[in-house]
């Protein structure tokens, strides 16, 4: 894994991604929730090709700012850049940006886990 994987995703700003649907407020705007889910994915899928058979990645930290608001509609572009690689430790540099410019910024850290291994450690917790 090397630093530099960059990747870029884009969704459509639709009712069910609006702070009011999903609890976060009571505007029909996009919600902080949907937008950190949407970094989250575009961190993992750019390193998923980079990773052992069995491995997979899970978040681990988050420091973003919400910076502007997005209306029903509008594009919603993600970019993430792995900035660091510490062992199984990944940190991104993630911007987001709606077609009006930037709505959101901050790192996003991730760790590459054995994918069995973490489901089973969580699955004992119901023992």
């Amino acid at each position: 894994m090397e630093i530099g994987i960059k990747n870029t995703l884009e969704i459509t700003v639709t009712g069910n991604l609006t702070a009011a649907a999903v609890g976060s407020g009571t505007l029909n705007v996009y919600a902080t929730p949907a937008m950190i889910a949407l970094i989250e994915e575009t961190a993992w899928k750019s390193v998923a090709p980079y990773l052992e058979e069995g491995q997979s990645t899970v978040g681990t930290r988050l420091d973003v700012s919400h910076v502007a608001p997005t209306p029903l509609g509008m594009t919603v572009r993600c970019e993430t850049e792995l900035t660091e690689v510490d062992g199984r430790r990944l940190v991104f540099a993630v911007n987001v940006y709606d077609e009006a410019g930037l709505i959101g910024k901050g790192t996003h850290e991730r760790f590459i886990i054995m994918s069995e291994k973490f489901q089973a450690k969580a699955d004992s917790k119901k023992s």
